[in-house]
């Protein structure tokens, strides 16, 4: 006999002594009551014992089937545990390569790494903050597992996307800005601030058609916010960056209402390599926190 019929002949065997009834167990290991009553008849033919009596409450145990019953038992479930534990390798030590753009850093990423180290302590999670065009690159090549990016970056084939969010853009403004209220930018000439043209923020003021004046350019979200304190220009960041943040550079925001600036954040990864347990892992931690948004 196949060690594989075997195996399956023993498991339902336990299967039907923990149920006490072949209908019981049947239900529970979607079989037919008749085939699953064979599986046994061959299982007791192939050993030479008969393992259950049939009594009026049920099957009961022989002697020889009680024996097969204890020694099964601690047996299989010491294998059960063993194969969980090869298909868990990986999934609780090792390290994951995160690219996300710079703005994540500041109100998305803080909550997705608390959460995975908090279920994984032992995994190495490294960090790549970098602009959209360098997150997808990253990923593209493979130096990355997973990234973080505008929808409006993504324009590689062999890359897969998942929408997490919305994210609406506001004005940033010095504390003693005379603005206030939701901003109508499009009829005026802005000065701002702002990221490098082929950053994803960057493009997507132009795509609204708006032409504001470029007064500097940085990489960071910390010096652009120190250029905007020290009365530069105005910029536009995400809505969602923390007030708190932005009172330690004596900065406040106040709401676009014309043009409507919004892009869906995405979290992709390549399309023909498949996720490690780990990934995964941390794919459904992304997906839960940017659900609580």
């Amino acid at each position: 006999m196949p060690n594989k019929a075997l195996d399956r002949q023993l498991r339902y065997f336990l299967r039907i002594a923990e149920c006490g009834s072949l209908t019981s167990a049947a239900d529970e290991l979607d079989q037919s009551q008749a085939g699953l009553s064979k599986q046994l008849t061959s299982l007791e033919n192939s050993i030479g014992q008969q393992l259950f009596i049939r009594t009026g409450r049920g099957l009961e145990l022989t002697q020889a089937g009680n024996l097969l019953y204890k020694k099964l038992r601690s047996a299989f479930w010491e294998i059960d545990q063993a194969i969980n534990e090869v298909r868990q390798l990986g999934v609780d030590r090792g390290t994951v390569h995160l690219a996300t753009v710079h703005t994540l850093s500041y109100y998305f990423m803080g909550d997705v790494v608390a959460n995975f180290i908090s279920s994984y302590p032992q995994v190495n999670l490294s960090i790549l903050g970098r602009s959209s065009p360098e997150v997808v690159e990253l990923v593209h090549s493979g130096k990355a597992d997973l990234g973080l990016v505008y929808d409006s970056a993504v324009d590689v084939g062999n890359l897969n996307s998942c929408k997490l969010f919305d994210d609406e853009m506001a004005l940033v403004v010095r504390s003693s800005s005379p603005r206030s209220g939701p901003q109508d930018i499009s009829d005026e000439s802005l000065r701002l601030v702002g990221f490098p043209p082929h950053y994803a923020l960057r493009k997507m003021i132009h795509s609204a058609r708006l032409s504001p004046h470029v007064i500097a350019e940085t990489e960071t979200i910390g010096s652009l916010l120190r250029l905007v304190s020290s009365g530069v220009g105005d910029c536009i960041l995400p809505s969602r960056i923390p007030d708190s943040l932005l009172a330690g550079y004596d900065l406040r925001k106040l709401p676009i209402a014309e043009p409507v600036l919004s892009r869906s954040i995405v979290v992709i990864r390549h399309a023909e390599k498949p996720l490690a347990p780990l990934m995964k892992e941390l794919l459904a931690c992304i997906n839960r926190v940017a659900a609580q948004l």
